[in-house]
């Protein structure tokens, strides 16, 4: 006979299937490892002592998220056998249970689990696993939707050990706190109980008043520490609020302005300049008496050498420069002694020094926008024209990037020179070229002529349509030609000349496009006062100019909203916000043209907020 020979998993199952058959009264539930969550359920299934079974498998659980697997600890977590937990492991169950539904990110178990607790069941554990027990509690109120109650555990927690890193814990109540919804905290803070608590509460609410900017954020932390002087966040408040409070104190003082004022770039450095200068001049809080801007042309030397010249004259910030030449030979300085707030952006997948932060107007931006639009509204398949050049390969990477991230798709992407023939383009993105060279295969294949009406294909939701005006009233008539005119229309800011031109513009009806709040907003005093007094401020000037007024907004609050999670400027250019590496993105406004004129929308709704 030959000699059977057992893989080890085998020799396992039969081993568990011997002590399943033979009970379990030759099984030490106190050594025994289970291979496998089935396995240790098996087992604990046999033990007539229940506490003692529930114990070996928290035990098991334990063991498993030792070894990061958190899917086989939730499959023991939720058995049966631990639904009702006895009163002696209920606690150790609880808090395995959080950990392994924040490690899963499992909401739905992290609400019920929030459901059997209260902000203080932390407090039941003993010392050493007490700041673990609230901190996993917080995590799970927040990932179940709570994050009030969150809040209120880590504010308990504060009180109950005295040994913890207040600054962190203050940070942790903060980002808490910022999650939960408006009418919420209104409520909360008009019912709260205690003197944490109530003052908490009270800040949160008063940073949550609609229609504040940062100064007047930094005004209200500074009064309410002056109203909750003995308070332990007015002693050490959470770090965003530092940030905040110290705005004034951190303001940059000696500005260097240097952008083009000669040259091919001239037009565009004067009107950044001009819209810089009268945002300063306008903006209520400005120290007059502290402030110093200087203004230096970049088009009679190297900005390398300028920037050397301006960083040995105590300058606090430099603003620009505009060109990209003058922006990379920035990013190739191994140390910036004076930030620079550049003008334009580096190319994706540079890094910048430290000290560099970036702002433009962003083609790739408005991209992205109208892919996140697209997604908004469930059309996923387009049809896409983009001109040709470096500008246009950017415009199409930054949109298909985005496409794919919001699981949507370009159909077709077609590139086109303003002076092609676009009745072609028009036909071969709308899909009327191909069905014609069927139809003509069809008759040399059968050798007969046959009737034909071409038809455009079906599968598109939208098109997106990147170009100027001049050639974009070409492009939106025949899409209504070639049996388009039913798919609506997406186009960034380029497609608008940025003055209202009801003649010319009819062509364009129908179209969606996006633009900054300078040219779309109904209401805007700096534009009102801007326009009456100074020329270079409509069209693309104007936008210019727009950009120019941000650069002195952001000039006051770049370490802010580089260093704070959510800050933001609602500017002229849009709603500005600050990734870690100092990129400055925009969020702009929608509008759609009507009877040639473009019709401010209304935002698209958010996802509903969590409740607590």
């Amino acid at each position: 006979m030959m000699k059977k020979s057992y893989r080890p998993h085998a020799l396992a199952c039969l081993s568990l299937a011997f002590l399943l058959i033979s009970g379990c009264a030759n099984v030490n539930l106190q050594s025994h490892i289970a291979q496998s969550p089935a396995e240790a359920l098996d087992v604990a299934a046999q033990e007539s002592d229940r506490e003692a079974a529930q114990r070996y498998l928290l035990r098991m659980a334990s063991r498993f998220q030792e070894q990061g697997n958190h899917v086989a600890a939730r499959t023991v977590l939720r058995s049966s056998q631990l639904q009702s937990p006895v009163d002696t492991v209920r606690l150790q169950a609880w808090l395995l249970s959080m950990a392994s539904a924040v490690a899963l990110d499992d909401a739905g178990w992290a609400g019920e689990l929030a459901a059997q607790m209260s902000p203080d069941t932390f407090t039941g554990y003993p010392g050493d696993l007490m700041a673990r027990a609230a901190n996993l509690q917080a995590q799970t109120y927040t990932l179940a939707g709570r994050p009030l109650d969150g809040a209120q555990t880590l504010i308990l927690l504060a009180q109950a050990d005295p040994e913890a890193d207040v600054q962190a814990l203050h940070d942790q109540i903060w980002q808490a706190l910022k999650r939960v919804p408006e009418p919420r905290l209104a409520e909360a803070s008009s019912q709260a109980i205690g003197y944490e608590s109530q003052g908490w509460l009270e800040l949160a609410a008063q940073l949550r008043q609609p229609g504040l900017s940062l100064d007047d954020q930094g005004r209200i932390i500074r009064r309410w520490q002056n109203h909750w002087p003995g308070h332990p966040a007015a002693q050490v408040l959470p770090s965003e609020l530092q940030l905040i409070a110290g705005l004034a104190a951190s303001r940059p003082e000696k500005i260097a302005l240097a952008l083009p004022l000669d040259g091919a770039f001239a037009s565009a450095g004067k009107a950044i300049r001009d819209g810089f200068l009268a945002a300063y001049y306008l903006d209520a809080s400005a120290d007059r008496s502290k402030t110093d801007i200087r203004v230096f042309n970049t088009a009679t030397r190297s900005f390398a050498s300028l920037y050397s010249e301006l960083a040995s004259q105590d300058f606090d910030l430099i603003v620009g420069p505009l060109e990209k030449e003058a922006l990379s030979a920035v990013a190739g300085m191994n140390t910036l002694p004076v930030p620079v707030l550049g003008l334009n952006y580096l190319p994706e997948g540079t890094v910048a020094p430290e000290g560099l932060y970036q702002y433009g107007l962003s083609a790739e931006d408005e991209a992205r926008q109208i892919a996140d639009r697209l997604s908004q509204e469930h059309l996923n398949q387009v049809l896409v024209l983009i001109p040709r050049g470096d500008w246009g390969d950017r415009v199409e990477k930054a949109l298909l990037s985005r496409l794919r991230e919001d699981g949507g798709a370009a159909l077709d992407v077609e590139r086109f020179f303003r002076e092609d023939n676009l009745r072609t383009v028009t036909a071969d993105v709308l899909g009327i070229t191909a069905s014609r060279e069927r139809a003509i295969q069809v008759e040399r294949t059968i050798g007969v002529n046959v009737e034909f009406e071409p038809r455009r294909r079906q599968d598109a939701d939208a098109i997106v349509m990147v170009a100027e005006p001049t050639v974009a009233r070409q492009f939106k008539p025949l899409f209504a030609f070639y049996f388009g005119g039913d798919l609506p229309v997406y186009a960034p800011s380029i497609v608008y000349e940025g003055t209202p031109n009801p003649a010319r513009d009819r062509d364009l009806n129908g179209v969606t496009f996006t633009d900054i709040p300078w040219v779309l907003a109904e209401q805007d005093a700096l534009r009102r006062q801007a326009q009456a007094h100074l020329s270079g401020t409509h069209g693309q000037l104007g936008r210019l100019f727009a950009m120019g007024a941000d650069a002195w907004q952001l000039s006051k609050r770049l370490p802010l909203l580089r260093q704070v999670d959510g800050a933001a400027i609602d500017g002229q250019t849009g709603r500005l916000t600050m990734t870690p590496d100092g990129r400055v993105h925009r969020e702009q406004l929608w509008a759609r043209f009507e009877n040639g004129r473009p019709k401010l929308l209304t935002p698209t709704p958010e996802e509903p907020a969590a409740t607590d």
